[in-house]
């Protein structure tokens, strides 16, 4: 089975119109509407991806002060 891709926008009443499909009138299909993938200018989902890691005191307490069973 092949699959068409068609780019369309919804019309103010949020209907949807398919012009010109290349199939034959009556013949049935199956439509799955999905949304339009992200463009290249929108944010990254992950902006710390990649970046590189660097641990000040990696095996330093954390919080030791606000630990009420220490005081």
């Amino acid at each position: 089975m092949e699959a068409y891709r068609i780019e369309t926008s919804l019309t103010k009443n949020r209907a949807l119109l398919l012009q010109n499909v290349p199939f034959r009138a009556g013949e049935m299909v199956e439509v799955i509407v999905l949304p339009r993938r992200k463009t290249k200018n929108s944010p990254p989902t992950y902006p710390l991806r990649g970046l590189p890691i660097q641990y000040e005191d990696p095996f330093g307490s954390v919080a030791e002060d606000e630990w009420e069973v220490l005081a």
